[in-house]
């Protein structure tokens, strides 16, 4: 038991066995106390009217009422830090990425342990709680929500990718890092940006799997073309390539081109991908014409790397503490003396979308 406030958690699952392995991996961490632990959202309802909790852990599929409609509720009378428990399906990875839109903050995928890896496991656990638990959440009628557009030939045949025309030597790439708050941070920059914007690539704190439903679900809603990121992909104009949620993304000249690459390793700073690895990266073979931006997020991931990059004579940005869900990422980078810039989401995209100007 510490002298600081613990953080009260609330368990929402139908498995029994799940509830009881969760309240065991939280439980190691002596600042985390379990309130209640709840088979479905009614019997979680119930226990929130005696205790409000800090921080809940929500299963994404159960009976009686599914997470997502909790989550709703939760969101638009009540907001309260969520972090998604999810199962690896294809419709389980499609509601957990819209649960991020309607509110949650953090997702941990099933099984949480994988072979030899129990302590890992418990350690992530433990530090998803913790992340939602310093977490601004609002309300969703409180929330800018973006409308999406009529269905137009993007419904039948997807965007070409801009052909790549700016000399090595002159191209702009832009590495953006993010955490806890990130996806919808993420979105609220690339829906703005143009077709002719320089090459992104994204780093994002997010299970394997998840990751691919994440680019294809922001490229439903932006001008640029979206993907998850493969080993090889050649970096272009208009176009953003999401980390993979099982490895170190990294980029490398080849020839006259700009191309990433997947690093194996072992977790940095508690991540794979890190964006330490990948600003790193970036200070190593892009230089003065790399852009870093860290985003929202908790803990240091990026903050070295983003010094790293300014050394490099890169232009590097931190989002500002107003508009951050977490300021914790970002202020480590501010420590340092990191950034060039402290700026808001909507500044980020107009400097983004001038930056686009700039190069043609």
């Amino acid at each position: 038991m510490t002298d600081k406030r613990q953080i009260n958690v609330l368990i929402v699952d139908d498995s029994a066995s799940m509830r009881n392995m969760l309240e065991n991996f939280l439980l190691h961490d002596p600042d985390i106390n379990i309130i209640g632990k709840a088979e479905n959202p009614y019997e979680a309802a119930a226990l929130m009217k005696k205790q409000v909790p800090d921080v809940i852990t929500l299963d994404i599929e159960m009976p009686k009422m599914d997470g997502l409609t909790f989550l709703k509720k939760i969101m638009s009378q009540h907001p309260i830090p969520v972090v998604i428990i999810s199962s690896l399906t294809k419709k389980g990875a499609i509601e957990t990425i819209k649960s991020l839109e309607y509110g949650a903050l953090e997702i941990i995928l099933k099984p949480f342990v994988q072979k030899g890896k129990r302590q890992e496991g418990i350690q992530l656990i433990i530090d998803k709680v913790k992340s939602a638990s310093q977490a601004k959440v609002q309300s969703k009628s409180q929330k800018k929500l973006y409308i999406p557009p009529k269905y137009s030939a993007d419904a039948v045949l997807k965007k070409k990718i801009l052909v790549q025309t700016t000399p090595l030597l002159n191209q702009k790439i832009i590495a953006i890092g993010a955490s806890t708050g990130g996806t919808n941070a993420i979105q609220e920059i690339l829906q703005e940006l143009p077709i002719d914007t320089p090459g992104i690539l994204v780093v994002q704190h997010m299970p394997v799997h998840f990751t691919k439903a994440f680019a294809n679900r922001l490229n439903q809603f932006c001008n640029i073309y979206v993907k998850e990121a493969e080993d090889g992909d050649i970096i272009q104009n208009g176009v953003a390539l999401i980390a993979r949620g099982d490895t170190h993304l990294t980029v490398n000249k080849e020839g006259l081109n700009y191309i990433v690459h997947f690093l194996d390793g072992p977790l940095v700073n508690r991540h794979k991908p890190s964006v330490d690895v990948l600003f790193r990266s970036m200070a190593n073979n892009v230089g003065s014409q790399g852009i870093g931006i860290l985003l929202t997020g908790m803990g240091d991931d990026g903050a070295r790397g983003l010094l790293e990059m300014k050394e490099a004579k890169a232009i590097t940005i931190v989002q500002d503490k107003e508009s951050s869900t977490v300021f914790g990422m970002p202020r480590e980078a501010i420590k340092l003396n990191a950034q060039k810039f402290v700026l808001s989401l909507t500044e980020i995209s107009k400097y983004m979308t001038h930056l686009s100007h700039k190069t043609n």
